[in-house]
């Protein structure tokens, strides 16, 4: 009788003893996986800026007053309100801010906006400073300058291929921001051209035929929208001549930017007071330019 009570307790044992053994050789105590080798995915590096400059004081008082020549004759009131400028409405002034001026001279009248957007990815394997990439890449597209070897013929045929895209990113915030709500002096629609044919510091070329007007009055001397060197990490000139958009005698030239997450805007304007005066398109495009420059200097700050 004892020999046989023994005998189950023996069993027992060796049960519990197994039981052990069999729950360690399959994994941890959480029943994970514990294979060596599995890779580590390091996130994108964030962009180099985490804040937007203010950008009613981003212009300085005497570049305004080049850009504005109508502010000068203003009552000293109105042209301190002038030279404040008006802020653009966001909800977000660390991704997106704006700021526009505008002011009239008795031949003509002159308005600038600019706007700063800070780009920030979402996905850890697409850096800031690409998502910035893919937004810029996508308004150049829109200006017509997709190819910068396309012919100008090509390059006009596309104009205005990613404005639906644009208005889409527009609506559900592109690049994580909102939308600015800002009074832009120039129309959504696009010119062509796609000549990269500025000289190193940014001047204008020689052009092609029929995409501008210079101060001499001929339409025929053209300033084509092209690529900018030297300026940020990208950039990109869009000139808005005479018959382009809904004003008959607005010109508009645009001079958009990259910088590592962040892309600038300056839109430059002219309306001339009466129909039969043109816009200096040169005069316009290089100190759009200037300002450009003097901008990506501040941020680099």
């Amino acid at each position: 009788m004892r020999h046989k009570a023994y005998v189950p307790g023996v069993a027992l044992l060796a049960a519990l003893v197994v039981g052990g053994c069999s729950a360690d050789g399959g994994g941890d105590a959480n029943g994970a996986d514990s294979k060596p080798g599995t890779p580590t995915v390091s996130p994108a590096p964030p962009g180099r800026y985490a804040t937007l400059p203010s950008p009613c004081r981003a212009v300085p008082r005497t570049t305004l007053n080049d850009l504005l020549p109508g502010a000068a004759e203003l009552p000293q009131d109105q042209r301190e309100k002038v030279f404040r400028g008006s802020a653009a409405v966001t909800y977000d002034t660390d991704r997106k801010v704006g700021c526009s001026w505008k002011a009239d001279a008795p031949n003509a009248t002159r308005s600038l906006v600019i706007d700063f957007e800070r780009v920030v990815s979402y996905d850890p394997a697409v850096s800031d400073d690409d998502r910035a990439d893919t937004v810029y890449e996508k308004r150049k597209k829109a200006a017509g300058l997709s190819s910068p070897t396309a012919p100008a013929a090509d390059a006009a045929a596309t104009t205005g291929s990613g404005d639906k895209e644009e208005e889409e990113d527009k609506e559900k915030g592109e690049g994580g921001g909102k939308a600015t709500d800002t009074a832009s002096p120039s129309p959504s629609a696009t010119s062509g051209g796609g000549s990269d044919d500025a000289t190193p510091d940014g001047t204008p070329g020689s052009g092609t035929p029929g995409s501008g007007s210079t101060g001499s009055g001929d339409p025929e001397d053209a300033l084509p929208s092209r690529l900018l060197d030297n300026l940020g990490d990208a950039a990109f000139l869009q000139d808005l001549p005479k018959g382009a958009d809904s004003t008959a005698q607005n010109h508009t030239v645009s001079v958009v930017f990259r910088t590592s997450n962040v892309v600038v805007t300056v839109r430059y304007a002219e309306q001339p007071a009466l129909i039969t005066q043109r816009p200096d398109g040169r005069e316009l495009q290089e100190k759009a330019q200037a300002l450009a420059r003097k901008l990506a200097e501040k941020l680099s700050e």
